[in-house]
């Protein structure tokens, strides 16, 4: 009787062991995937980042008068008076 409790008292904590074991690592795999994602989002962010100054920047310069002057000769072919143009029909 005492080698059929102590027989069931092994298997029931062998059992146990191996839950555990099972449990730490699926839990160590989702600990990795949230890692990963968390990466990931990160480096999202920073490209978001970089993107919104590169548009802060062209905001900044869309107001100039530079850059209104070349998108009218660029864009609409327009010129100042008295601006003399040459066109190179070479190419």
């Amino acid at each position: 009787m005492k080698r059929n409790k102590k027989w069931c008292r092994n298997l029931l904590i062998g059992i146990i062991a191996c839950y555990a074991i099972f449990t730490i690592i699926n839990q160590q795999r989702t600990l990795n995937q949230y890692t990963q994602n968390s990466q990931e989002l990160a480096s999202q962010i920073q490209e978001q980042k970089e993107i919104k100054e590169e548009l802060a920047k062209k905001k900044d310069d869309v107001n100039s008068k530079e850059f209104i002057e070349d998108s009218a000769r660029e864009k609409l072919d327009m010129y100042l008076p008295n601006e003399k143009v040459y066109l190179d029909k070479g190419m």
